[in-house]
């Protein structure tokens, strides 16, 4: 009996979700549930260095490699190859498929910053507000 059960929810076609498709938007969890009833917990996962748009406000063109590692902690990604450019990513994929990206990069010339790159920072007040924010 419970083998005619179990090959009946597995034979059940899931209907893809046409809005995530197209909006490349993870599916929430509130739509995976184990057995149809219990919903399944994802934690949150965060990669990187959170830059904030204070932090790359005080960064400042003609600053030494020391004074940026300190302002923006030690950069995730150092290219053997780019030695001049200093590579800060970040994602935060919470578990309720929500997902925040950014992207710092920050370029030298003779030891000194010479320009750096990165749009749309979030501010820490918004970033705490992510992260600890009650669940819903």
């Amino acid at each position: 009996m419970l083998c005619v059960m179990l090959t009946g929810c597995a034979s059940r076609k899931k209907t893809p979700d046409p809005v995530a498709a197209a909006t490349d938007v993870v599916e929430s969890v509130s739509k995976n549930r184990l057995f149809g009833v219990m919903p399944v917990y994802r934690a949150d996962n965060q990669q990187g260095n959170f830059i904030s748009k204070e932090m790359v406000d005080q960064l400042k063109v003609g600053m030494t490699p020391d004074q940026v590692r300190f302002l923006m902690g030690t950069p995730l990604l150092m290219d053997v190859f780019h030695g001049n450019r200093w590579d800060y990513p970040f994602r935060l994929k919470k578990g309720n498929g929500e997902i925040t990206n950014s992207h710092v990069v920050v370029f030298f010339e003779n030891g000194r910053v010479a320009r750096f790159e990165g749009i749309d920072l979030p501010a820490e007040k918004d970033y705490l507000m992510r992260i600890a924010a009650p669940k819903k």
